[in-house]
């Protein structure tokens, strides 16, 4: 007889938790590949347009890998791990990008204005529904 128990909530959250390091780590990484190849041909605007998408994917594929680890099984689940991720991004864009790198408010709101072109709002939403894509495509929630 087969026994399969469900995560706690708790571990739910603290796997969310791991998975979000991982893609902060990788985000970080895929930020100082762009500055190091990207940036001088296109500029650094450009440069972040298109790590809108690249990074998009590299989110898409980490929630792949990871959404059945994280042990959500609901799709309300998979929205709250989105909330969750999102959450801790925004803080950390915020708090690295203002007190780290010293960027100035109007140079972090750049990135979000879509009406002057930046893209980052869009990148967001897929970091909120990559949990919910993921499970989808992967047959869980």
């Amino acid at each position: 007889m087969e026994h399969s128990t469900q995560p706690t909530q708790l571990a739910i959250i603290t796997r969310a938790f791991a998975v979000w390091l991982v893609l902060i780590v990788a985000e970080i990484l895929h930020g100082i590949a762009r500055g190091i190849f990207l940036v001088p041909h296109v500029g650094e605007f450009r440069s972040s347009q298109i790590g809108v998408f690249t990074g998009s994917i590299i989110i898409l594929v980490i929630a792949l890998v990871f959404v059945r680890w994280i042990g959500a099984s609901r799709s309300t689940d998979l929205l709250a791990v989105g909330v969750l991720w999102l959450g801790l991004t925004l803080a950390f864009e915020v708090a690295f990008g203002r007190f780290v790198v010293g960027a100035s408010w109007e140079r972090l709101a750049a990135d979000y204005n879509v009406l002057e072109g930046g893209l980052l709002p869009f990148g967001m939403l897929v970091l909120l529904l990559s949990p919910l894509i993921a499970g989808k495509v992967r047959g869980v929630g």
